[in-house]
């Protein structure tokens, strides 16, 4: 029993000692953090006078010549692209290129069972050829005026029936044939020789890659500073050069629901290293300002009515509303709200509020 209690005692001593440790740390910050004067020796906007406040960081508006480039999200497609398939049902009998190969437009790719077309045409050919004999001999008879006119043109009429049913069948004989639409590259088959082949069935995909288009969208306030022709520099992550390519297509509206507006670019892709569906990070240039306003983008505070900063003004904290410009990784241009000489706070915003004084430590922008 003596030793419990003689636990219980050291116990209660401990947090006895840990709440006067507490206290007394607690009255030596409070003392340290008393009035000393802020920083940037007392001068306005740098400080404030003297009196106690929250530390913060910021910066002393300057202008500076600004490139504004405009950084968006882009997706690499072929210049053309199509899925072969057959138009018409049958035996595969041929397979006529290699798979990922070149292939040239108009090449013969798939061959598909004719014979029972093949006969059918045989048979028109026939028929067409005995109604020709047929038309001729009621020509010369009507000439003799052995037969009416009426009666000769049945025969003419027979003769152009089958004719335009010859004509039919030589059409369904060519779909048995895939030709190559274009001078593209084929991928890979999912079809074998002597497979069942219907119109449903994919033979492969055949993509033209030189050039490639870039496909991007931009927000609707920068619409009117694109132009057909603009160069635009882009990068993906397959290959960590970038590249360059010429604005050739623009969207004639925006899209009401994403308020974008869609934009394709043309690329020289000679050695195939752009693919289709790649992700690529488009950088457009879109002019360059002489006296550009820039601060830090964490100084930037969201509202509902639009954006706001705080400033130092007198050693106390100031809100202002400001209108912001193209946004960077690192900064985003003021076009209005800002003059040169304001100190914008960087930190500590989410904690302030108008009017609170603050000792401000000037750092470089």
């Amino acid at each position: 029993m003596k030793i419990k209690y003689i636990v219980y005692t050291l116990l209660f001593l401990g947090i006895a000692y840990l709440v006067y440790y507490r206290i007394s740390e607690n009255k030596k910050i409070a003392a340290e953090s008393g009035p000393k004067g802020g920083a940037g020796g007392g001068k306005p906007g740098a400080g404030g006078k003297g009196g106690p406040g929250t530390s913060v960081e910021g910066v002393v508006v300057a202008t500076t010549k600004f490139d504004s480039n405009l950084e968006i999200s882009g997706s690499v497609e072929a210049n053309e692209s199509v899925v072969l398939r057959s138009e018409v049902a049958g035996l595969v009998t041929g397979i006529f290129f290699k798979e990922g190969s070149n292939v040239s437009k108009g090449a013969l790719l798939v061959k598909v069972n004719d014979r029972d077309i093949q006969a059918q045409l045989r048979e028109a050919l026939s028929k067409e050829s005995l109604s020709a004999t047929n038309e001729n001999r009621a020509k010369q008879l009507l000439q003799k005026g052995a037969i009416s006119k009426e009666e000769y043109d049945t025969s003419l009429a027979d003769l152009q029936s089958l004719k335009a049913q010859a004509q039919l069948i030589r059409a369904q004989l060519a779909k048995t044939s895939i030709i190559a639409p274009f001078s593209g590259k084929v991928g890979l088959r999912s079809i074998s020789v002597g497979e069942y082949l219907t119109p449903a069935t994919t033979i492969a995909n055949l993509l033209s890659i030189n050039p490639v288009k870039i496909n991007f969208s931009v927000p609707e306030k920068y619409a009117g500073q694109i132009k057909l022709g603009s160069e635009i520099k882009f990068t993906t992550d397959g290959s960590s050069k970038t590249f360059s390519g010429r604005v050739f297509a623009i969207e004639p509206g925006i899209d009401q629901q994403t308020r974008t507006l869609q934009i394709k670019a043309l690329a020289q892709n000679p050695n195939g290293e752009l693919l289709p569906g790649s992700f690529a990070k488009v950088k457009l240039a879109l002019s360059t300002l002489d006296q550009a306003i820039l601060i830090p983008t964490e100084a930037i505070i969201p509202t509902l009515k639009g954006k706001v900063v705080y400033l130092s003004k007198d050693g106390k904290a100031k809100q202002v509303e400001v209108q912001a410009g193209t946004r960077t990784a690192e900064q985003i241009v003021i076009t209005n709200g800002l003059k040169v000489g304001d100190t914008v706070l960087t930190t500590g915003s989410m904690s302030l509020k108008p009017g609170s004084p603050v000792k401000v430590k000037l750092v470089k922008n």
